[in-house]
């Protein structure tokens, strides 16, 4: 017989739970759950409280596609379980993903945990919009411009190769962005997984303090589910279907003393943890003698980590591919992370104001005709994501914040400062999509025909607006919801087309091609007429490639292809001074003229002045510059003839295109200040004079200038992108290895780990290089964020593994290879084709992780070398 009974759980916020508790251990949840889930699913009806938004990042290979396979799997969104290898997974539906068993782009998908079918009458499931991201490094843009749009995430980590380097910057991704966090230590039942050392770099390198929620459940050398922390019971699966059974901590007790004891310890430091940081697990800890309650627990974890800051994270275990510890994880989602009402007020700015929505929603208008007043605006949503959909041609993706978007919306884009409206609205499942009514307050979704929709626009409806009239209401009509930065490219390729017609083709593909993937760039020059591509690494433009060729059909014999290279960019070695520059041509038959002064400095030198008086100064970055607008005040007056925010976007613009290429190598222009002054009694005409493509190309042409001054006085250097190298060889080539990587590429060596016999925390002097200090630019951040919050390495309780000593199953044994990891960095160029070179010395027995490390000056030999190569 089964035995079932109801108990009701009483959530953060006051809404209730109520969970079914299986007192038949041997019951599997596969045995209740009906795989019956409606492809024409709803999305848009799902409350605002129900949703969560969640995201998927990891290191490349570290099992995030086959996580969610799983969880598809099990909660019924999908009737077979997707597998890399077999190119048969939901998310990964490109051929090239499926051809090279990565992710490639983003895709989301929604489904409902638990099912609908393990819902107690009255209880409806919460609704999962889930968003699987790429970890390879090449396409770290795509994992930043979805990251602002999430609620919260899931880090996923290879239980053998623990914290891994795209790991770190996509975790530093998530804290800019406040996005509470869970951690997965998935591939457990791999040979040399470590559970205990993933904790630890869990703690050493991410900076967080980790809450054990689950540890491994170990049957000598083989990985038999996981042990439910919080609850006291044991999780065993079944390694085909996924389906999960109870085991009783007395049943554990009776076979497996010493697990119970390790079970009973990690709860025991789970509840001391959170007492030292949480007042009121404090107060359950010494009213229930130490026997705190399991609710009490979590909603202490979900206190501790809803700010995002990621002081604390709940740590899980499983091995996805074996469909082991996914439906806790999944409990753990609905439990632990946010849902868009639990987040804080979304940041904005209005102009030259930093505001928050609930600000301007508490701002009340009055419209003409009515006696009410109202919110200034009805509904915002961000723009994170443009898709080129064979069906549906270009698809804006975006994540609404406040109001409902439904066909008939007469959008203003504030980036752009034009009203839009959508044909249809979709929601996204992969690779299908949906038509919908609306799209509401915390949902995800896609919308189509929008002309001008790019990455990072934002789109406000406003109340009473129904079409009609180029403007939007002042000063709301500058609203908007920060864009992610675009990293610079660092590779490209050059393209030379046959013909006139092949170059329009090609250029038409490569704008569509732009405008999807912002981190693509392409430029003509117009008097050989050849075209640049560039991006950020070999892989994403082989990707971008095959794009162009099998997407877009680009005949790719209609040009001469040219190999990847690196790409070069300039810089400033001194500032120069003043550049007026007056712009007095015809535009599309518009005659005008407009005007502006701008100097130029490095980066890193001090600005050494202020504009006094001026009403609007600002600074933003943009590729790698700062660029500074001024516009003073009239001596007459206290106000301007035109909108200073237009006005200074069409300066920015100028500046950015003037930057586009520098005067020595034609390559994009870093690390600069640019200053630009718009002085209204010399610089603007009136509004009929002074259009906005004149007051654009004065600042470009302001620039140009200034920077062909500092090429004439040979103060324009050249900058060469580096990037992090981790290498994991064998102990008799790390020697060669480090030789060759500081001798012969240029390198550094900062850093060499044995991961076999020591913590990675703990760090070997390495070969022929100064051991790394705590001053400069690196060091003084870390100082900062150990006096804001610390962890001590020392007091994180971790289980022990299974294999501690060196000739149990899973240690290092008789003719296995003792290995090394070498960390440092080098320039790019040397490092392209590498893999190779390793093979070599190594005799294949490596790998080797790069990743971007910025840029660096060219001096010496290396410049040399530069200018006698053009």
């Amino acid at each position: 017989m089964l035995a079932v009974s109801l108990r009701c759980v009483t959530r953060p916020g006051g809404s209730k739970l109520a969970i079914l508790v299986l007192k038949n251990a041997q019951l599997t949840l596969q045995a209740v759950q009906v795989r019956a889930y409606s492809s024409e699913y709803s999305h848009h009806e799902a409350r605002v409280e129900s949703i969560r938004n969640i995201g998927i990042i990891a290191h490349v290979d570290a099992g995030k596609t086959t996580t969610t396979e799983r969880m598809l799997f099990q909660s019924g969104r999908t009737r077979h379980l997707g597998n890399v290898d077999h190119g048969n997974t939901t998310t990964d539906f490109l051929p090239m993903e499926r051809e090279r068993g990565i992710t490639i782009q983003s895709a989301a998908i929604t489904f409902q945990w638990p099912p609908k079918s393990l819902c107690p009458p009255g209880i409806e499931p919460q609704t999962i919009n889930l968003i699987d991201t790429p970890g390879h490094q090449d396409f770290r843009y795509e994992v930043d411009r979805c990251m602002p749009i999430l609620d919260g995430a899931v880090c996923i980590l290879d239980g053998v190769k623990g914290v891994e380097t795209h790991t770190e910057r996509v975790w530093s991704s998530a804290h800019l962005s406040r996005i509470p966090r869970l951690l997965f230590v998935n591939k457990l039942d791999r040979d040399g997984a470590s559970f205990r050392r993933s904790v630890q770099e869990v703690a050493t390198r991410l900076k967080t303090w980790p809450l054990l929620c689950q540890i491994p459940w170990w049957n000598k050398d083989d990985l038999w589910g996981v042990i439910d922390v919080i609850h006291q019971h044991g999780l065993r699966f079944n390694t085909t279907n996924g389906s999960m059974n109870v085991v009783s901590k007395d049943s554990i007790a009776r076979d497996n003393p010493a697990l119970k004891d390790e079970m009973e310890t990690a709860r025991l430091r789970l509840i001391e943890t959170l007492s030292e940081h949480d007042d009121q697990i404090m107060e359950d800890f010494l009213e229930h003698e130490g026997n705190v309650p399991s609710s009490s627990i979590k909603r202490a974890i979900r206190r501790l980590i809803m700010d995002g800051r990621a002081r604390f994270t709940p740590v899980f275990a499983g091995a996805s591919l074996r469909n082991i510890g996914v439906q806790p994880l999944l409990d753990a989602i609905v439990d632990y992370l946010p849902s868009p009402l639990d987040r804080p007020p979304l940041e904005l700015t209005m102009g030259m104001k930093a505001t928050t929505l609930t600000q301007v929603l508490e701002q009340r208008i009055k419209r003409k005709g009515t006696h009410h007043s109202e919110a200034p605006i009805a509904a915002i949503a961000h723009v994170f994501k443009v898709v080129n959909d064979p069906r549906h041609g270009m698809m804006s993706w975006l994540r609404v914040y406040h109001g409902t978007f439904n066909r008939s919306s007469n959008m203003w884009n504030s980036n752009t400062h034009m009203f839009e409206k959508p044909q249809h609205i979709l929601h996204v499942s992969a690779k299908d999509h949906h038509s919908i009514a609306h799209l509401s307050t915390g949902h995800i979704g896609a919308m189509t025909n929008l002309k001008s929709a790019r990455t990072g626009d934002t789109l406000i409806t406003f109340p009473g607006h129904h079409g009609g009239g180029n403007h939007a209401p002042e000063p709301f009509g500058n609203l908007r919801i920060k864009a992610p930065d675009t990293p610079p490219a660092v590779a490209f390729i050059s393209i030379e087309p046959y013909t006139r017609t092949a170059s329009e083709k090609l250029e038409e593909a490569l704008s569509k091609l732009e405008r999807e993937d912002p981190s693509i760039r392409w430029s003509k020059n117009e008097k050989t007429g050849q075209l640049i591509l560039s991006g950020m690494g070999e892989l994403h433009l082989e990707i971008a490639q095959d794009r162009l060729w099998n997407h877009y059909k680009i005949d790719r014999d209609s040009a001469v292809w040219g190999d990847i290279e690196v790409e070069y960019s300039e810089c400033l070695l001194a500032p120069t001074g003043p550049h007026r520059a007056l712009y007095d041509r015809t535009i599309r038959d518009k005659q005008g003229r407009a005007g502006c002064t701008v100097s130029l400095e490095p980066l890193e030198a001090d600005p050494g002045h202020e504009h006094q008086g001026a009403l609007l100064e600002s600074a933003v970055e943009r590729e790698g510059n700062i660029l500074h607008v001024s516009i003073p005040l009239p001596e007459d007056s206290t106000t301007l003839p035109f909108d200073p925010d237009l006005v200074r976007q069409q300066l920015i613009n100028g500046a950015i295109a003037g930057l586009a290429r520098g005067p020595r190598r034609n390559a994009p222009v870093r690390r600069c200040r640019v200053h630009i002054t718009f002085d209204p009694a010399t610089d603007y005409f009136g509004e009929s004079v002074s259009t906005g493509g004149h007051i654009t190309n004065a600042a470009l042409a302001a620039v140009k200038a200034a920077l062909k001054a500092a090429h004439e006085n040979k103060t324009v250097g050249i900058l060469e992108p580096f990037t992090r190298v981790q290498i994991h060889c064998p102990e008799e080539a790390g020697n060669a290895i480090q030789h060759d990587l500081v001798a012969a590429r240029g390198g550094q060596v900062e850093e060499v780990r044995r991961p076999e016999d020591m913590d990675r925390s703990q760090v070997i002097q390495p070969f022929n290089t100064p051991s790394k200090g705590s001053s400069g630019e690196d060091g003084e951040q870390g100082v900062e964020e150990e006096e804001e919050f610390k962890v001590d390495p020392s007091k994180v309780y971790v289980p022990p593994d299974p294999y501690e000593s060196v000739d149990s199953l899973r240690g290092p044994k008789k003719a296995v290879v003792r290995m090394l990891t070498i960390i440092g960095k080098a320039p790019l160029k040397e490092m392209m084709k590498y893999d190779g070179h390793l093979r070599s010395l190594t005799g294949g027995r490596h790998t080797l992780v790069l990743d971007p490390a910025g840029f660096e000056l060219v001096v010496g030999p290396r410049e040399r070398a530069l200018e006698e190569g053009r």
